[in-house]
């Protein structure tokens, strides 16, 4: 068993923990109305961080979603390494998957789509790790709108790749969970967009429950490469450094092995 399949199990409990962490420094510090809040207005006499009193008048600027939660310090820098760290963990392991299929199968179009959708979305969650919703809410919503399709559609190519690849029951049965975990972030995501652009505070508020979900999800779903991962050896950083699987390594040093004893008997043919 290798110790690589600490990775994949790293990845959520950071971030899942690390946004939370997030939320409730924001709350502490009255940035953001809690999730069991309902109830907004349109303005408030008092800003909230300035409120006091066990009840709080919140507008549509204290809905608490995940970039709000990290709009504005102390909270930001902090998720702002959160967002960082996560997404460089995203990068390595997507890198070691696609190497690791590559190694134990073979490529497909699959796996290269795979590599390619999970480092966009890496990409970008660095932008909304680092460009927040209060201070560049044009760079930030670009992330979001990469890394949130492109997370979705990572998922989505997985769980394929996932079945394509199963040949005993315990694959199989990943990949039940790959899917299931799947179809949950494409509801929550679909349901977050929808609700997000409605004007009605209580939808609004629904959308940010609903981007939790998704993004927690997600998260998960990385952690399930812990399955795979715990196979990975000194073969697998090989296929990364050659590009190519051992396999196809042997076959095409074989194929030049036996292209050289028949020049070799050509040319011995051509001297009687």
């Amino acid at each position: 068993m290798s110790l690589w399949m600490i990775l994949p199990v790293s990845l959520p409990a950071l971030t899942i923990t690390g946004i939370w962490v997030v939320y409730a420094m924001a709350l502490y510090n009255q940035h953001v109305c809690p999730v069991y809040n309902w109830m907004y207005n349109h303005s408030c006499e008092v800003d909230l961080p300035m409120q006091r009193g066990p009840t709080l008048c919140c507008t549509m600027d204290n809905v608490p979603f995940i970039s709000k939660c990290g709009s504005l310090p102390p909270e930001s820098c902090f998720f702002s390494l959160i967002c960082s760290t996560g997404s460089f963990m995203v990068m390595v392991i997507v890198m070691l998957r696609y190497a690791h299929v590559i190694e134990k199968h073979q490529n497909c179009v699959l796996n290269t789509a795979s590599l390619s959708t999970g480092w966009i979305c890496a990409a970008g969650l660095i932008m909304v790790g680092n460009f927040q919703v209060d201070n560049s809410k044009v760079l930030h919503y670009v992330g979001a709108g990469v890394a949130f399709p492109t997370g979705l559609l990572f998922v989505c190519l997985q769980s394929a790749l996932t079945y394509r690849l199963a040949k005993t029951q315990g694959e199989y049965n990943v990949g039940h969970l790959r899917l299931f975990m799947t179809l949950l972030a494409c509801v929550a995501l679909v349901l977050s967009g929808a609700f997000f652009v409605q004007e009605s505070f209580v939808l609004q508020h629904a959308s940010a429950i609903f981007e939790w979900v998704f993004c927690v999800i997600i998260m998960l779903f990385y952690g399930t490469f812990a399955f795979e991962f715990a196979g990975i050896s000194s073969d697998t950083m090989m296929v990364l450094a050659r590009g190519q699987s051992l396999q196809s390594v042997s076959q095409n040093h074989k194929m030049e092995s036996l292209a050289g004893v028949s020049m070799h008997q050509t040319e011995s043919l051509s001297k009687l």
